[in-house]
């Protein structure tokens, strides 16, 4: 007759697994934005840049800047990707990953980090360099004390 033990994990272990869990998907996250730089329409500046943004059903949208001539008119690649999201129905958002695939790390601009903060104030963000050396912080340490829509009230 077989033993019905029951297994039990402490929750220190629970917690590791899902950091586990978390280093392997920002792994992908960081993958998707570097694959998608390669795709930039950059022909100003050079800079080719990536974002996968991961939505809070864990969904994962993936765009490149796009510069033209008028300068002005060019954007990002993370309001891009956060305009790909809400246009998929998309509005909330757990990490960001960006990718530039020359120079150092490249933190997002002011607009970026302003779109960004529309749904996602503590958003985690993920900025890679060419060699693979990767910066994190939160959106939140990015942008301190911003405007939003609880100002509009």
């Amino acid at each position: 007759m077989k033993s019905r033990r029951k297994t039990t994990t402490s929750r220190s272990e629970d917690r590791g697994r899902a950091r586990a869990r978390d280093v392997a998907s920002d792994r992908d996250l960081l993958t998707r934005a570097r694959e998608v730089s390669r795709r930039a329409h950059s022909p100003y500046s050079g800079v080719r840049i990536g974002a996968a943004l991961r939505a809070a059903d864990g969904r994962v949208f993936a765009a490149c800047n796009v510069e033209c001539a008028s300068y002005p008119l060019s954007v990002c690649a993370e309001r891009n990707a956060v305009a790909k999201a809400v246009s998929e129905g998309a509005t909330r958002f757990r990490a960001i990953a960006i990718s530039n695939a020359k120079g150092r790390p490249v933190m997002p601009c002011g607009a970026c980090r302003q779109v960004l903060h529309e749904f996602a104030p503590k958003l985690r963000v993920l900025v890679e360099g060419p060699r693979g050396a990767v910066l994190e912080c939160r959106l939140d340490e990015l942008l301190p004390d911003a405007f939003g829509p609880a100002d509009l009230e």
